[in-house]
């Protein structure tokens, strides 16, 4: 079995059917959810989101709800001014092309606050498209294990859609959110428990060379 193989096999015994932590009802609200989440938990986006997307679900509910009112609805948000503003913005784009959320990363790309990484989860999660999102997080994991060596989230994200088998690709996305999130984590990896050690990087260079006693 190649190491790829062997990596999403494996997450896919821990999570059978990845999918997001972002609660949402419409393609409007994952999109608002997505851009809330950067830099913050989806736990705390889906607190803030719970009492708000009973009355946003499309972009000219937002428009009427708008003024002080989404602002402060945010406020527990990390950049929460800067996001409020550019969602409302995004809004009015929306609006006056019938609500249709892109298909495309540049196109995603052209509305605001949303970059490459914020698309292609749009992209993935609504569309089902092929692509790989990365964060800080996946970075950290995927170098981990030694499947790429990079030094930005872009590269890795390039290499990662490149290399990865098709048959994992539906998967691997979330698959790789969720292992960092319970298990790979930036401190305190659940390394003891993991099925991955053999192929593991930070296992071999931080347990295997200096066993705990």
């Amino acid at each position: 079995m190649s190491t790829l193989n062997k990596i999403f096999s494996y997450l896919k015994s821990l999570f059978p059917d990845p999918k997001t932590e972002l609660e949402y009802s419409t393609p409007f609200q994952l999109v608002v959810a997505v851009i809330l989440s950067a830099q913050t938990t989806d736990i705390q986006v889906n607190k803030v989101t719970k009492k708000i997307f009973n009355q946003i679900k499309i972009p000219q509910d937002l428009l009427q709800f708008w003024s002080e009112n989404f602002k402060k609805a945010i406020n527990s948000i990390w950049l929460y001014n800067s996001k409020s503003k550019n969602i409302r913005n995004l809004a009015l784009i929306l609006d006056k092309n019938n609500n249709k959320i892109p298909k495309t990363i540049n196109k995603l790309k052209e509305l605001p606050w949303i970059g490459e990484k914020t698309a292609k989860v749009i992209l993935h999660v609504l569309y089902n498209k092929p692509v790989i999102a990365v964060d800080t997080h996946v970075q950290r994991v995927t170098n981990r294990l030694w499947i790429v060596s990079t030094k930005t989230a872009e590269q890795t994200s390039k290499l990662l859609e490149k290399i990865i088998p098709n048959t994992y690709k539906p998967i691997a996305h979330h698959s790789l959110i969720l292992f960092w999130r319970y298990y790979c984590t930036a401190r305190n990896p659940k390394c003891s428990t993991c099925k991955l050690q053999s192929i593991c990087k930070y296992y071999q260079e931080s347990f295997k060379k200096f066993p705990t006693t």
